[in-house]
């Protein structure tokens, strides 16, 4: 196996070379999507939007949970037994879309109008502490001084 993160001071990454490759090999396609950046403004940090095309499904037809660091977002239709079409080119199709969120993302809201279902997203701030490591000495004899 090729390893995608292969550099030595790039340790314990095992978990996230799995997903990508997992991710990687998924899905048809189906529904279209974007995501998009949008810059922080005065009062609100940069966020991400995910926005999908799935005209023809209800709000009660979608579902969107957040699943051990992935946000899923699915998607079920059922036939309507009754109607007799004479050419059927809309499916009534189920879906899952899987995006995997770096630690501490945040989801804000959840909007569908006119067919798209957006998904917005805050992306955490980045940690700027620095924390001091003590150094502790070993006598020789096993135990630690201070």
């Amino acid at each position: 196996m090729t390893r995608l993160i292969a550099s030595p001071l790039l340790l314990g990454f095992d978990e996230i070379e799995r997903t990508i490759g997992r991710l990687s090999k998924a899905g048809d396609g189906y529904p279209p999507y974007n995501v998009e950046r949008i810059q922080a403004s005065d009062a609100v940090p940069e966020r991400l939007r995910i926005t999908l095309a799935v005209a023809g499904f209800t709000a009660e037809q979608l579902g969107i949970t957040l699943e051990e660091g992935k946000l899923v977002i699915r998607g079920r239709q059922t036939d309507e037994g009754e109607r007799i079409f004479l050419h059927r080119g809309i499916a009534a199709r189920q879906f899952q879309r899987v995006f995997v969120l770096a630690e501490g993302m945040e989801v804000l809201s959840a909007d569908l109008a006119l067919g798209l279902l957006e998904v917005e997203l805050a992306r955490p701030a980045p940690d700027s502490a620095v924390r001091r490591i003590e150094i502790t000495t070993r006598l020789e004899t096993g135990e630690r001084g201070e």
